[in-house]
Order: structure tokens, then sequence, then C-alpha cells
């Protein structure tokens, strides 16, 4: 054993066995107080055993099958580490499919050919001995069968479906699972009736291995591990027992005792099982230790009563269950000693101003000594929230003011003494860096100097630090460090970087940055404006009890001067942290003196301001705490308002806590009824804003007022107001209502007020409800929807505007107040006279003939009144939009439908109707539509189908698009059918593009549009819809814009009625004839003419030989003038014909002089005159052309 120590040293080195020391030792420490002693200690000596010798066979294992390779190695201290390798020494390759378990064995999950090898070696090294042992060399044959079958999984370790394991708590919980199976199993891990533990649990080797750390009591349960394969799945449930060795609850403590006093041990464990206690004395069983009459065993607690210095003695506890023990000292010291005080006498404490200050008072004592502080030599006891007296005596002030410096005295008393020591606190002032380096841009070679100006305590001597990058200068010549700046000369790149600047004393540190910039080129000279820096060194003086001379120094004003200084204030008694706006000075003030109120804990900051703005608030000054006053003021907005019949409720906004002027801040409410004689009724209430008075007359008038007071008195007579206790509903109706009808839309109501008594309230005015019984022209009832107008005021009469003409209404008037509206006037009852009729609910025109149109009608939805007649007026439309002669006829009230004869063939009328009352005309409703063809033009046109003419049963609806497309621009029409005029919108885009649709709004209700911008050549789909009808739209027509080399450009007009025209056909067939004539006379020549013969073969339908029977050309007889003109594409083949200016087109209508109409009469047609050819049958044409087709071929 070491000299002058316990150690005990077991030294083997020069000789000796390991096996003679082993053992269990205990350590016992002893004097005439008791003794002590250690945990046992066990000392066992490491083992490395060799393998046993064994002859192993050759493994011969069929392809797909298991195979388990044991290793079982010899038994060591501690348990070896088990590794497989081959003769090179290189790790054998573990997967899913091979892998090495807890016990060391290697286990196959399938063998397949390449498994086979001879040179399996297990390996276990013995890290305490240093040594590793080597077991014979396995070997493994893989013989192949053809095909291999595939096989469920099967467990090789654990075995059976079920199995136990007890684990320690606190240690590693290790669970294992291999599988055998082809394909290889997979293995997955899950807790029955419960989750895996997160952020404990981890999978290894392949997740076959289940490992949770730091396991408790709570992660007992059954643990279920599935294997699985395409063929199946197997699984084990393993019941995991957490065991613990005992650990403490409460472990026994030292314990110091004065004569006659009384205490506890408690020595507390747990575990399981549950670990019984027991007690020594001195290292004895407390059972046959001396007795001790103070002491008394109670379980896990030993009792002391009365205890005596001879009670002094080393207490073991000892907890233990068949998985551990737990061993703990604890001194029972019975000690008489009067107080003594460790800290040095008159140490002195310095701290910087506004930080905390721990004034140490270390005592020893028994009993425990009672600690005091005092201030001064004959000052009175610390006690308030501005201290924090701590358990070891330790005086806290968390902030130190400057007058908190001075003598303090600590007193530590006991039963056997009393002692006294003094300490001194002074107070310095914070370091502080006044002016701080700035930010410097310098060109290369060039000089810079970063300022640090500091302020400090004069008393404490700093000491000024230079860091660059936060590290040491560089040991350089070119870096001068002055009293307060830093200079660099002959600056580089290597300089750029960050400056700091550090002020360290005793008592603190501050510290200041900047960045330097190296630049190549110097900079462009530019003067930076910027905010202006916060002021500093806020100082107050001058204080009185109701203002303060508060002074600061500006900070710089970034080349803007300061024009205004903004101070404020912040109440740490009522507001802590809510800064308010006191006063502002001009920039050329640094001082001012500011008003102040009583009962206010003052702060105050200062903000500077220049034009570029303002800047952070400075650091707040010291705090100054203003005496307390009655209070100044009463509170404002005072009423009185009453929220039931019977009651006033009084209400005013409480004074803010600065404006209490002292503690105890309440109210004191009066109040009398007004032109009574009655005496104020007063009541004290607390800082509430609300008081309600019980009992009162109904809607009476009250003085109100309300008076401030607190601890130290009333705040000066407050004013009275005028309030009124509750409302109640009016008692009385209005009287003598009478209705006076203006007009159809229009009455005025009369009615008497009601006495301003009955009203039980403030007066607000009168509601008129009215509503319509019936209509006198339908006598039809309805749902009553009644309507209510409100008058303001004491108003005797009102208007109802809005009425419906040649109706029935009644009408009631109710007095309002504030509390609601009072009971209703008896209903008076009045009639609107007749007015004007709304427009007819629909015009539709059918059945278009040569010269008749057919009109039928809906009658108006609001006829108000009774209707007399209907009116129509119509007028023709030229292909210039003029208007002929408007035509007028009656109709009789009781008709539904016109039929309109006489009229132009192919013309278009546009029709203006109305209804008629006794009163006068309604509004109109106009529609246009279009007679057909005169039939003796038309006669090659085809016939209307049956039923054409009739009136469709589905409406609203677009029908009949038709389109008529030039080069960049196409002409689209349309018909529409419905009771009104629609807004209508033509949607278009390239066929088979699945591009949105472009959307052109047309403008009034025209059924034609001009869709302009087109591309040359290009096919297009279209539609027209009309708005606010959903999908209401028409089907898809498809056409084709002309080729862009096109340049005739035609007028669109009828020219086979032109003289010209005839005379240029007469022209060409005249050339035509003596061109027949001279090749008839070369034919009969014998000359063969090529042409001819091309001619046989081909024939031109569009050059025809004259008919013999009449003389005329084939394309212009007035047969094939009127054929139906055959529907194709919509455009030309070759020519395209373009609307020129003038106005006598009919472009705008969407017809044409080689237009078609449909059975209806609607306009098919389109302005190319040259449809597109189609084959040739014979020597006749398939269709006839037009003079202008005829035209475009010879030209």
């Amino acid at each position: 054993m070491k000299p002058n120590s316990g150690t005990l040293v077991i030294n083997i080195m020069n000789g000796g066995k390991a096996e003679a020391y082993e053992g269990v030792y205990q350590c016992t420490a002893r004097n005439e107080r008791g003794a002590a002693i250690s945990n046992n200690i066990v000392i066992r000596p490491s083992r490395s055993p060799l393998w046993t010798k064994e002859k192993l066979e050759p493994n011969h294992v069929r392809e797909g099958d298991s195979l388990v390779l044991h290793c079982r190695p010899p038994v060591g201290l501690p348990p070896p580490i088990i590794f497989w390798m081959d003769n090179a020494f290189q790790r054998l390759p573990q997967s899913e499919r091979v892998s090495q378990g807890l016990n060391g064995d290697l286990y196959f999950s399938n063998v397949q050919p390449e498994d086979t090898r001879e040179d399996y070696i297990c390996y276990a090294r013995f890290n305490h001995t240093q040594t590793i042992q080597q077991k014979q060399p396995i070997s493994v044959k893989v013989f192949s069968t053809k095909p291999v079958t595939e096989r469920q999984p099967v467990l090789l370790t654990p075995t059976g479906s079920t199995s136990t394991k007890v684990e320690l708590r606190g240690n590693v919980l290790l669970l294992e699972c291999i599988a055998a199976g082809l394909p290889t199993p997979v293995i997955r891990w899950i807790k029955e009736g419960g989750e895996l533990p997160a952020n404990r649990t981890f999978f290894e080797n392949f997740k076959k291995t289940l490992k949770i750390i730091d396991v408790s009591e709570a992660d007992s349960g059954n643990y279920k591990c599935i294997a699985r394969n395409t063929l199946g799945s197997v699984h084990h449930v393993i019941s995991v027992t957490v065991k613990a060795a005992p650990y403490w609850i409460t472990a026994p403590r030292n314990l110091v005792l004065s004569p006659g006093e009384d205490g506890t041990l408690i020595c507390r464990a747990n575990g399981n099982p549950k670990p019984s206690i027991s007690w020594l004395a001195n290292g004895v069983p407390i059972a046959i230790a001396p007795e001790d009459p103070s002491r008394k065993v109670d379980g896990d607690t030993i009792i002391f009563s009365h205890v005596q210095e001879r009670s002094s003695a080393v207490y073991q506890c000892n907890a233990s269950n068949e998985y551990g023990y737990l061993l703990a000292n604890a001194f029972v010291n019975v000690l008489a000693e009067p107080p003594r005080i460790l800290t040095p006498a008159n140490k002195l404490y310095q701290v910087i101003a506004d930080s905390p200050a721990l004034l140490d008072c270390a005592y020893f004592g028994s009993p425990k000594p009672e600690i005091e502080w005092f201030k001064g030599v004959k000052g009175s006891i610390l006690r308030g929230n501005e201290y924090v007296f701590h358990d070891n005596g330790t005086l806290e002030i968390p902030v130190a003011q400057k007058n908190s410096a001075g003598t303090y005295t600590c007193v530590a008393r006991n039963e056997l003494g009393k002692i006294q020591n003094e300490v001194q606190l002074e107070i310095k002032d914070p370091t502080m860096i006044i002016k701080q380096p700035e930010y410097k841009v310098i060109q290369r070679y060039g000089q810079v100097s970063f300022e640090c100006i500091i302020k400090h305590d004069s008393t404490l001597l700093p000491t000024v630090t230079w860091l660059k990058d936060n590290d040491e200068l560089p040991d350089d010549e070119r870096f001068l460090v002055g009293k307060d700046n830093l200079t660099i000369m002959n600056v580089t790149d290597k300089d750029d970087g960050t400056y700091t600047c550090i002020v360290n004393t005793t008592l603190d540190s501050v510290s200041a940055s900047a960045v330097l910039t190296v630049v190549a080129a110097p900079p462009t000279p530019a003067i930076i404006y910027a905010r202006p820096n916060p002021p500093f060194d806020l100082e107050l003086t001058g204080q009185l009890e109701r203002s303060i001379d508060l002074s600061w120094i500006p900070g710089d004003e970034n080349n803007s001067p300061i024009t205004s200084f903004v101070i404020e204030y912040e109440d740490a008694l009522h507001e802590p942290g809510v800064w308010h706006y006191q006063t502002e000075v001009p920039g050329t003030q640094t001082t001012v003196q500011l008003k102040l109120s009583p009962y206010v804990n003052y702060s105050f900051r200062v903000i500077a301001v220049n034009k570029i703005g303002r800047s952070q608030p400075s650091e707040p000054s010291e705090q100054y705490l203003t005496k307390s006053a009655s209070p100044d003021e009463n509170p404002a907005n005072v009423q009185g308002i009453g929220s039931e019949p019977d009651n006033l409720v009084i209400t005013w906004e409480p004074l803010k806590g600065f404006q209490s002027n002292g503690p105890g801040l309440q109210y004191k409410v009066s109040w009398r009824q007004k032109d009574v004689d009655d005496e104020w009724t007063s009541v004290i209430v607390a800082n509430v804003s609300k008081y309600i008075v019980s009992g009162t007359p109904t809607f009476v008038p009250y003085e109100v007022k309300v008076q401030a007071l607190n601890d130290l008195g009333y705040a000066p007579e407050p004013s009275e107001v005028i309030g009124h206790s509750g409302e109640d509903l009016p008692m009385v109706a209005p009287g003598n209502v009478q209705v006076h009808v203006i007009n159809s839309t229009l009455a005025k109501v009369h009615w008497d007020p009601v006495p301003l008594k009955t009203v039980r309230g403030h007066l607000q005015g009168y509601k008129v409800y009215y509503w319509k019984v019936q209509s006198l022209s339908r006598r039809s009832r309805r749902h009553v929807e009644k309507k209510i107008l409100t008058f303001r005021g004491n108003k005797t009469f009102g208007m109802l505007p809005g009425l419906e003409p040649y109706s029935s209404y009644k009408l009631n008037v109710r007095v309002v107040n504030g509390k609601g509206e009072g009971p209703a006037s008896p209903d008076k009852a009045f009639k609107t006279p007749e007015g004007v009729p709304s427009s007819p609910s629909f015009l539709k025109i059918t059945n278009p003939t040569l010269d008749s149109l057919t009109l039928e009608w809906g009658s108006p939805t609001h006829p108000n009144g009774v209707l007399t007649s209907y009116t129509l007026k119509f007028q023709p439309i030229n292909n210039t939009h003029e208007l002929g002669p408007l035509v007028e006829i009656r109709i009789p009230a009781n008709e539904s439908s016109l039929i309109l004869k006489n009229l132009n063939y192919s013309t278009r009328y546009k029709f203006y109707f109305n209804a008629q009352t006794s009163v006068g005309s309604g509004s109109q409703i106009t529609e246009e539509a279009v007679t057909i063809m005169d039939e003796g033009k038309i006669s090659g046109i085809l016939r209307p189908a049956v039923g054409a003419g009739k009136v469709q049963p589905l409406y609203p609806r677009i029908r009949n698009v038709t389109t008529a497309a030039a080069e960049t621009y196409a002409n689209i029409s349309w018909e529409y059918e419905g009771p009104d005029h629609a807004n209508f919108y033509v949607e278009y885009g390239v066929a088979g593009s699945k591009e949105d649709w472009k959307k052109e709004i047309v403008n009034g209700s025209r059924s034609f549009f001009v869709l302009k911008g087109l591309t040359p050549g290009t096919a297009y789909k279209v539609r027209v819809g009309a708005e606010g009808l959903s999908g209401f739209r028409s089907a898809e027509d498809v056409f084709e814009t002309g080729p862009g080399e096109a340049h005739c450009t035609i007028r669109q007009v009828d020219i086979a009625t032109q003289g010209w025209f005839i005379g240029l056909m007469c022209a060409v067939a005249l050339l035509i004839l003596i061109l027949l004539i001279v090749c008839f006379i070369r034919r009969n020549k014998g000359g063969k003419y090529p042409v001819k013969e091309k001619e046989d073969a081909h024939a031109d339908p569009e050059i025809q030989p004259m008919k013999e029977d009449d003389g005329t050309f084939g394309e212009y007889s007035d047969a094939e003038d009127h054929k139906p003109l055959k529907k194709g594409s919509r455009t030309p083949s070759d020519r395209t014909v373009k609307k020129e200016d003038s106005d006598d087109s009919l472009v705008d209508y969407g017809e044409g002089v080689n237009g078609q109409f449909n059975e209806d009469g609607s306009f098919i047609g389109q302005y190319s005159g040259k449809k597109e050819k189609e084959p040739a049958e014979g020597n006749e044409s398939s269709e006839a052309p037009s003079p202008v087709n005829a035209m475009n071929s010879f030209v």
C-alpha cells in the first residue's frame, strides 16, 4: 500500500502469478469519528485458451441449400472477438445471404457454386492478452443440381417459434434472427402491441440483428422477427424481460447536526426485482453495532432524535438484489461550533455600473448560522426586491448603481455566538468606445488609419489591443499602434480584412470592428449621406419632483446635419418595455429640462434626426423614480347610459398608469336624478371602467361625475355630465296615418307624432312597413315581401318610391327608439294607378316568303295596367344601311301573332314593337328579318324542304353560320332566334390546332361580323355565341382564306346585268366563233391541229361549244344561270375577290351577287365568284360558272 494513501498496488512484473491475487477486495478508512468502506473490487486474471483439437470433415452441400459453419471458440476472459478470414488473411465477404451470427457461426441462407472453397477459417481475438487464436480451416464443396428448387424461409437461429431473453436495465439488447430459403429471405422486426423505441433502435447485420441501446423496463415485451421471400414467410417471437440491478432513487447524504437536533438519513433504491436495504454503522451491520438511543432504523430510513456528540458515525447503506448491489457512505457529524466567517475582512469588490454585484459571506457553524446584511456601520438590515440573498450567504445586487457603493456588513449568528465581517463595494463607470473604427476603402499603397477613442473610469487602467481577422497584427513595421488609433502605411492587398479594437480593464471589456477594403484604382470621390449615429453618454441632473435635466453627446451626423433630437421615455413601473414620445428639441441643443409626473420610474433615450432619417435610439439613461402624489386629473369620456329599463350604466376611460400619480388608484362614482332635489349618491370602486346603478326609473336624466383618488388623496372636483337611465320599448303607435298617391310608382304617407313621454327613450325616428298585396292586372297573389323605410328624427311624413303601377298595397307606421320599435299603427290600404307597360317578352319572326313575314310575340312581363293595344313599326334597310319609310300598324291587345304581306322580296326589314295601356306606350323591342328572293330569279336554287317556315320549338339558338372568305379577312353571318336581342361574340382559330379559341365581341345586336388580320391560304374554324347564355353557341364551321398572290379586286355587284359586261361577252363569243371556223377550215385541208387532239381528250369545262338549238354560249344561257351554286369550299381556287372601298358593297350585311339563300331565306353565300374546279364528265361541266368565272378564265 502506498504511503499516506489508501491505494493498494499489486505488481507481478517481477515475479508471481496473477492467479494468486484473484479474489474480492474492500477498503476501509477509519478515524475517531467512524469508519467508511468501499465497494467490493473483484480481481480476475485474463485467459486466452487454445482451440481444442478436432477433425473437421469437408462440407458437401447442394446448391440452394442452407449451411452453418460452426466456430465454437474457447471460453476466455473477457470473451473473444470472432471473425472469419481465408488463408490470405482477407475477411470473407458477407451479405444478406451469408452472414456471421452473434455466437460467431457463419450462416448461409442458400449456398451458391461460388461458395466452394477450402479455407473458411474462424479467428478468435483476445484483446486483453493481445493474442489471436485460429481454428482449423473448414472446406465447403457445392454441387449443382438442375433445376435449383426454390424454398420458403426456415429459421436457422433461433429455433422453434418462441424464445426468451433477459437483459439488464441500461445495457444493450441484441436480438437475432437468421433464416434459410431461396430466394434469400428478407428480415423485418416488429414489437407486438407497441412501437420500436425511436432514436434507440438500430438494425445490424443486414437487419438480421435488432439493437436497442439503454434499455429500460418499458422495453420489455414480445419482439417478432419475420423472414419473407416470394414463396412465403416464417416468424419467431422473442419474449424480452428487462431486469435491473439496484439503482439509486435517493442516496444517503452527509448530515451535520448540532447537539439536541433531529435528522434523517434516507436510502432509497429501485431495481427488478426490488432490492433489499441493509444498514451498517462504521462498517459493522447496524444490528450488532454499539447501540445509540438517538438512532432508530425504519426500513430505508434512519431517524435521529436529540443527538449528542457521541452519535457521530459513518453509516453505510447497502441495496442488493440478484443482479448487483449499491453501497453508499454517509457521515453523520454531531458538531457544536459558534459561527465563523470564512470571507476575508474588508475584502474589496469592484463592479461596473448597471452590472450585478456579488458580495461573499462564506460561513461555518453548528447549528447553521443565520445571515443578515447591513449597509454602512449603522445601517438598517437590507431587504426588498433590489437584493437577492443566497443560501451560501452571498448578497447579490442585480443592478448595481453609483449609489450602491459603500461598506456592507455581514452578520452570522447561532445559539453559540455571533460574528460579523465588513466588505467594500466600489462602482466603476463602464468602459466605452465613443469613436469606433469605420469601414474604409483605400487605394493600394496608400495610408489608412482606424480610430478607437475610449472613455473609461479614471481608477481603471485600460489596455487597447488591435486584431486583424480575430488574430494578432502582423509583425510588420508598417502597422503603427497609437494611443487611440491604428495606422497602416503602404497598404497592400494582404492588408484587406477586418480590424478589431479591444479595450480591456480588470472589470470589463469592449470591442469594435471595421472592414478595410483595398482597391486597385482610386475610388470615385463621393459623399456618403446616411442617418446619424445614435447619441450617447446620457446623463440626468437637477432631479426635482416634477422636472429633471437630460444631457447627451451627439453621434456622428454622417455628412447630413442633425436637424432635431427626439426624446422618449419608458415607465418601468407601469409599462416596462414601452417607449413614449416626450418632446423634440432643435439639433443644436444637447440638453433639455423635462417635465415629470409623480409615481413614474423614468428612463430616457434620445434619437437624432437628419434629412436622411432617424438614428437608432441611444442607450437608455439611468432610471429615476418620482415621488407619489394625489391625481392631477379625472377620468375622461364619462357617460351614463342605461342597458336595461331599470338601470344606469356609468362608464369612463380609466387613467393610465403614469396618470395615477401614486399607488392605490380608485374612483369615486357619484350620481343623482336631474331636476329633482336629491342628494348625491356616491360609491368608491377599484380601478375599473364601469359601475351599474340598479333600480332606476325608466329613461330619466341623471347627473353623473367620476373622481379619481389614490393613497395620497383626491383629484380636483370633476365636472358633471348628463346621462339617462335605460330605455324601454315605445308604448303608443303613430295615429292618423294618411296616404297620398302621387303617381303610379310614388306615394306620400303622413302620420301624427307620438307624445314624447310614450317614447320612453331617445326618439330615433319612424319606420314605415309597406308591402304589395296583389297586382290589379293579373289578380294573382304572391308571397308578401315587406319593405321598410326609416325616417330619422321627429318627421311626420315620408315618400314611398319604387311602387309597382296598378297594384294594391298596405302599410303601417311604427316609432323607434334606442331599445327598438313600438307597436304598429293599423294597416292602411292604397292603390297605385296604371302605368306604361314593359316591353313585350319576346318578338320572333318566322315563315319568310317572297312578300310576307310572320311575327309572333309575348305579352309584357309587367303590363302595369290593362293593355289596350300593340304598335308595330317597320321599315326596310338597303345595302348602305339607309332606312326606308316607316310604316306603323296598330294591333289589338288580344292578338299574339301577325302576318305582314305585300313586302318586297329579298329585302331586310327592321321592326319596332311595343305595348300600350291607357297611360301610354311602353318600351319597345326591335328585330330584323329578310324576305326571300324572287322565285323567277332563283329557279336554280333548291326549294325549301318540307316543313320549312314553321316556328321552331327550340329557342334561343344560333344557326346557319356562313362564311365568305378573302385573302386576309372573312365575313361571318348567322341567324339568331330568341326572345330578346343578345350580345354576340365570334370565336375562331386555325382548323386542327389545339390552341385556345380567339374571341371577338360583336357590337350591338348585328348578325354579321368581319374577321380581319387572317393568314392567306389557311383553314380556319369558326363558331358564334351569345354573352350571358351558358353553353349557348352555334355549331362549328370551317373556311379557308384565299392565296396570297391574288390581286384581282371585283366590286360585289351583279355584273351580269351591266352593259359593258354584256358587250365584252359578245366580243369574246365572236372571237371564239372565228377561232372555231379557222380550226375547221385547217382540219378540212388535212392538217393536224394538236390542240384539237387535246381538246378531244380533255374537254375544258369553262370553254363550251355553242349550242345548236338556240345559238347561245352554254355557260350564259338563262337556264344555266339559275342552276344552284354547288356547296363546296368557301374560298376561291386561284383568284381572290376583294371588297372595294365603295359603300355600295353588301359585305357589312354578309350578302353578294353570287350568294345563296337557305330554305328559310337566310344568306349563305360568299364573296368569291369562282368555285374550285371539280372533275368534268364528258363535255358538260358539273358546275355552271358565273360570269365572273368566265371573265377570270379569259383575261
